[in-house]
């Protein structure tokens, strides 16, 4: 709010917010919409398919190649099975992750945007729809801002019914990563599914709905943090979409009278003003105004222009994916050399070669077996008849095989303390063997009792080590022993 001066005899009011000028897109034919309906029907298809694709991991195991079975507390990707204490790989994904857009978007600009983001991917369906339904750009103006007729109820009706109809598909595929996808639709069919799988169904039908339909270039806006740090991706060799002004300008409509050389011997440039490659655009951006935090790098406009230049015989590319020192270059008379092998690029691909190289390393060798103790706190601790110190430890073995597997238990620390695992018969002076279900934890009680004499402190360290007896392979975890403090002076 601004006050009012002296001049003003009344208060100035500014909305906190910019007014949305809602953004009609125009249809448009070229390489680059090509290539986006080629990723759009790729990353669909992968989306909607992929929870359908089967994979034998053996018996009592599921079968879906790509499930994360919250129940379970497992994740599984074809061959590969992540436990909850290896979600580090899932930190690693996204790290990886991370550098890749990097790397991509210092080479190529908002490639990933313009192309692979799914609030791209879905608006540009939903966008698709509506101009089945409605018409293209012009069609759906007039629509809009004409009044409310059966016509128009009809058309509206049918574009909001086929988004939902998306928007239900969107959310119970994405539910069926998380179910088994034969049993859930089942489930679905017969109206017996869960209320838990419901709601997640639901809400994100909620969030496709409204942010591929409704919210649409706004989350490119202002939702989205990407745009906000991009300019520390890029530098001057990044190939974006850029406007060749030193050619097109100065720009102005092209007269029927008026002939090219007359044109340029006058100061005027290639384009002609038409703002087609503004009406393309899915966030309303002016390209010939620079590159700006809305483009989203989908080279729409550059489909646009060269039509445009097709149509009046001029040669194309005036708007294009072009580097900053390309432009700058040809000013100057000077060739143009695209560089994508810089300082810039070689680190981050060095970084993703070196992050990647490690989570196989880590994939290959991680363990299939993982212990856990958790030593009793109430008592800490048990004076025995005899004098002895005894103390109580719940043992987890998580085997991570699809076998059964045998274990050898044995520790150190405690001078002459022997260990007792309860449902085992035996001596208590021998290895105790304990047996482990295959892909599952399995829970033993177990109790360490040492003589009085051994145990000197309040707290003694203890190590358990636990041995495959046929594999070899042994996992270890340390904890401690309590006693009463001054015990053995």
């Amino acid at each position: 709010m601004a006050l009012a001066t002296p001049d003003e005899p009344e208060i100035t009011r500014r909305a906190l917010f910019k007014e949305r000028d809602k953004v009609y897109p125009k249809s448009v034919k070229g390489r680059f919409r090509t290539l986006k309906w080629t990723a759009l029907i790729l990353l669909l298809s992968i989306y909607y398919i992929t929870p359908w694709i089967r994979w034998d991991r053996g018996p009592d195991a599921p079968d879906q190649a790509i499930l994360i079975d919250m129940t379970g507390r497992r994740a599984y990707f074809f061959f590969i099975e992540i436990w909850p204490q290896q979600v580090y790989f899932l930190t690693g994904i996204l790290i990886v992750a991370a550098i890749g857009l990097f790397l991509a978007t210092s080479l190529f600009g908002r490639v990933w945007c313009g192309y692979a983001c799914p609030q791209t991917v879905w608006t540009d369906l939903f966008m698709w729809v509506e101009r089945k339904i409605e018409g293209d750009r012009g069609d759906r103006i007039r629509l809009d801002n004409g009044k409310l007729s059966m016509p128009k109820l009809r058309k509206k009706v049918a574009k909001h019914a086929a988004w939902v109809a998306i928007s239900l598909a969107t959310g119970g595929a994405w539910a069926l990563y998380f179910y088994d996808a034969p049993t859930l639709i089942s489930d679905i069919l017969h109206f017996q599914v869960t209320a838990q799988a419901t709601f997640f169904i639901f809400l994100f039908t909620g969030f496709t709905y409204l942010l591929a339909g409704w919210a649409r270039e706004q989350v490119c806006t202002y939702m989205c943090p990407w745009p906000r740090f991009q300019s520390a991706m890029i530098d001057e060799d990044s190939l974006i979409v850029t406007y060749e002004g030193m050619r097109g300008e100065q720009r102005r409509h092209l007269k029927r009278s008026e002939s090219w050389d007359d044109r340029i011997a006058s100061g005027g440039g290639d384009c002609i003003d038409c703002g087609h490659c503004v009406h393309v655009c899915p966030t309303g951006v002016d390209i010939r105004d620079g590159n700006q935090l809305e483009c989203i790098g989908c080279g729409l406009c550059v489909d646009a222009c060269n039509e445009v230049m097709a149509k009046i015989g001029r040669p194309g590319e005036l708007i294009t994916f072009d580097t900053h020192n390309n432009q700058l270059a040809r000013a100057n008379g000077d060739p143009a050399r695209t560089k994508l092998v810089r300082p810039r690029t070689i680190v981050y691909a060095l970084v993703l070669l070196v992050v990647s190289s490690a989570m196989f390393a880590a994939l290959v060798l991680r363990p299939r077996l993982d212990i856990s103790v958790l030593r009793d706190r109430a008592p800490l601790f048990v004076v025995l008849s005899t004098g002895d110190i005894r103390n109580g430890y719940t043992f987890k073995i998580s085997n991570m095989t699809r076998e059964r597997k045998d274990y050898g238990l044995t520790f150190s620390g405690v001078a002459g303390a022997d260990v007792s695992v309860v449902g085992l018969e035996g001596d208590e002076h021998l290895k105790p063997v304990l047996s482990a279900k295959a892909d599952t934890v399995t829970t033993y009680r177990i109790y360490v009792k040492a003589p009085a004499s051994s145990v000197k402190v309040a707290s003694t360290p203890l190590k358990f080590e636990l041995t495959d007896l046929h594999g070899g392979e042994t996992a270890k975890y340390e904890t401690v022993f309590m006693a009463p403090d001054g015990t053995g002076k």
